[in-house]
């Protein structure tokens, strides 16, 4: 089995293998060629999600100036993506694009395609929606690829426990695996990471982080267009739906929780929280208008987590920390530059900086990248499975104790039955979505108080 190559085997011995010939050519929907490969360095590329956030990634790789670096494959299920994707990265990159008519893949299982038209070592982007995490990786793990997938990599606690075991398996492996919280490689915030866990401001006894801005992504969905068919709409509007990203809280406020994990160096235990819906409209997507979580970690400190998608007022997108001895800023304004600093006391000013990284920030999304690929050359341990699904449950159960109304603990998200789309993997076109209109025309909502043990009916 090609999974058993990646045990034992360095990069390095994938690379100088002889690559594969070439099948004959077919079309986009017939069984996926190989790639012929001459005993080069290349490290070869397969998109899966061809979406803005998945082509962003592939751009970022393509950067790399870490050796030769090609895109051979593209996937997803909506055809136009596939082509604007190939159009823009092409344009941008050139050659390093060797992606023709019949390695561009649509379907539900166009990511085993993609993928088969890479070797051993080879990488492969997951970029869908992140529903299809545990789908997809079980074959990348099973092909002996590495991995870059974007966040979240899991939307409930079923699924949070799926990732957790293959990331268990990915280690053993010995596979490379990128998770998309770029802000863990930004060198401004490693060195203040530093700084902090050295005891520069003390005991960390409250942290805070907010994410408050106007009607983001896809969050905000109207009824299903006449003639459209439901599954492919929910896939298209992802973030409208909890079964397909987890919502709001997962795919947007996760930096957050993440970067307030690092400087902590310790996940919360339990979560508390509010939420409502408001200003709606015709919308019928599944989401809150603004959520107020209050997270505890196990030695009482707190992290109080904002986050709202509501036009007309006032934005913010940062998070800070408090010491016994001092305070900082993480971020404070997204996610590049972080502007970060610290402080000798509560008074965060100007004048009262202790410490600030005061050079320019390399982008983060392009570190992450570097670090894999040169993890990958170098074949150092790099696996961020474990981070990146322990990152997602801490959203999920954030999120559930808004959409419940009750106090969550960490252990009660992750054993939580309730599975969002069991039967993710068995999905195609013209499958039923895995979740249904109303009579009324609407989607289940959460009804705090009311379901206090699953998130929807």
């Amino acid at each position: 089995m090609n999974s058993q190559l990646a045990i034992g085997s360095t990069r390095r011995e994938f690379l100088k293998n002889t690559g594969r010939l070439a099948a004959a050519a077919t079309i986009v929907s017939s069984a996926a060629p190989n790639v012929h490969a001459a005993e080069d360095n290349t490290i070869r590329l397969a998109l899966v999600g061809c979406g803005g956030r998945g082509t962003g990634a592939a751009a970022n790789a393509l950067s790399v100036k870490n050796g030769p670096i090609q895109l051979v494959a593209l996937a997803d299920v909506f055809p136009e993506r596939v082509s604007s994707s190939h159009t823009k990265l092409s344009g941008q990159f050139g050659k390093q694009v060797d992606v023709p008519q019949d390695r561009m893949f649509v379907g539900f299982d166009g990511y085993k395609k993609a993928m088969d038209c890479l070797k051993p070592g080879d990488v492969v982007i997951l970029g869908t929606p992140p529903v299809f995490r545990w789908v997809h990786f079980p074959y990348a793990m099973e092909k002996g690829l590495n991995v870059f997938m974007e966040k979240p990599v899991s939307v409930d606690g079923p699924t949070s426990a799926k990732m957790f075991k293959l990331g268990e398996e990915s280690v053993k492996r010995n596979q490379k695996v990128g998770v998309g919280l770029m802000c863990r490689h930004c060198r401004a915030r490693g060195e203040m990471v530093e700084r902090i866990q050295d005891g520069a401001i003390g005991d960390l006894t409250l942290l805070r982080a907010y994410r408050m801005a106007g009607p983001t992504g896809s969050a905000f969905s109207l009824p299903v267009p006449k003639g459209e068919d439901e599954l492919m709409y929910q896939i298209k509007r992802f973030h409208s739906f909890l079964w397909a990203s987890g919502g709001a809280v997962s795919d947007f406020l996760i930096h957050n929780i993440d970067e307030c994990g690092w400087m902590k160096g310790a996940w919360p235990v339990k979560a508390q929280a509010s939420g409502g819906r408001h200003f709606r409209g015709d919308n019928i997507d599944q989401n809150f208008d603004n959520y107020s979580i209050e997270y505890t970690f196990a030695d009482g400190a707190k992290l109080f987590l904002y986050g709202r998608t509501i036009d007309g007022c006032y934005g913010e997108h940062s998070s800070y920390v408090h010491g016994t001895k001092g305070s900082g800023i993480f971020s404070e304004s997204g996610h590049m530059p972080s502007k970060c600093r610290m402080f000798k006391d509560q008074d965060m000013t100007d004048a009262n900086i202790s410490w600030a990284w005061g050079k320019p920030e390399p982008n983060p999304y392009q570190n992450e990248w570097d670090d894999l690929i040169a993890a990958i050359r170098e074949d150092k341990p790099y696996n961020e499975v474990q981070r990146g699904t322990e990152a997602s449950l801490q959203s999920v159960l954030g999120r559930m104790a808004a959409h419940t109304g009750q106090i969550i603990t960490r252990d009660q998200a992750l054993a939580c039955p309730h599975e969002f789309a069991p039967d993710a993997d068995k999905l195609m076109f013209g499958s039923a979505a895995p979740l249904r209109v109303g009579a009324d025309g609407k989607y289940p909502i959460p009804i705090p108080g009311m379901l206090k043990d699953r998130e929807y009916a």
